[in-house]
């Protein structure tokens, strides 16, 4: 609650104490699964799951007397289709400073995006007396995200996702819960996949090597079935520890 709302907003204690809070930050591209690699962990390693995606739709919802200067500012930008610039992302962390503090420790998805963004990040964790374990980086081969992809169908009625290959319909082309007919996102469609991932490598390869210089780059191979890529991950995360 704190993370979504802001302000004086407070959470819920945390179901059980960690022994070892992990303060992880997840990358990955559309596609490689890094929102259920997200939830495995936090579930696993007992850490907070802090998602900026989540505040922007929380921020939809609230009274605009609730909403800080920083989520008005965000919503504004996004309702008129333009990027949410780095010091209005960061002002939206920064509101939310305590939640970095959680001693179940935290991961961020969706934040940082830019190597400025990273700079502020590392700045507000010195701040706090902080710092991060790590960096996941779920990759995966684009012909492989192609087909993740290009094969998820949508109902436009009750927005259940299916997959032609993995979570196929019952009836071809028909959604199980409503009866809508199906269809392909454009956003789904193999040239748009590709166009969307050469964005992603761009924007992300200058934040990838700013913690590739750090040392807390960890490359993960997002391939498989998730509770394999979730075993991958804590193995990497085991050997990174035993490293240092």
């Amino acid at each position: 609650m704190a993370w979504l709302k802001g302000g004086t907003a407070v959470c819920n204690p945390p179901p059980r104490k960690v022994k070892r809070p992990y303060r992880l930050v997840l990358l990955g591209a559309p596609g490689v699964g890094k929102g259920t690699q997200a939830e495995l962990l936090a579930e696993k390693l007992g850490a907070c799951q802090l998602s900026t995606g989540d505040i922007f739709r929380a921020a939809k919802s609230l009274d605009p007397g609730e909403r800080s200067p920083a989520m008005t500012a965000a919503l504004e930008y996004m309702q008129r289709g333009e990027l949410v610039p780095d010091d209005t992302v960061v002002g939206l962390v920064t509101e939310r400073a305590g939640c970095l503090r959680c001693e179940s420790g935290f991961l961020l998805d969706g934040f940082p995006r830019t190597a400025a963004q990273a700079g502020a990040l590392e700045a507000l964790l010195g701040n706090n007396g902080l710092k991060l374990d790590a960096v996941l980086s779920y990759e995966l081969p684009i012909d492989e995200v192609v087909a993740r992809l290009a094969g998820r169908r949508t109902c436009p009625g009750c927005k259940a996702v299916f997959h032609l290959q993995n979570r196929p319909p019952k009836v071809q082309g028909v959604c199980d819960h409503c009866g809508g007919a199906l269809y392909q996102r454009e956003d789904d469609r193999p040239e748009s996949i590709r166009v969307r991932m050469a964005a992603y490598e761009k924007s992300t390869a200058p934040l990838a090597q700013y913690y590739r210089d750090r040392g807390l780059l960890i490359p993960v191979l997002a391939k498989g079935a998730p509770e394999d890529i979730l075993q991958r991950t804590l193995k990497a995360l085991k050997g990174k520890k035993a490293g240092h």
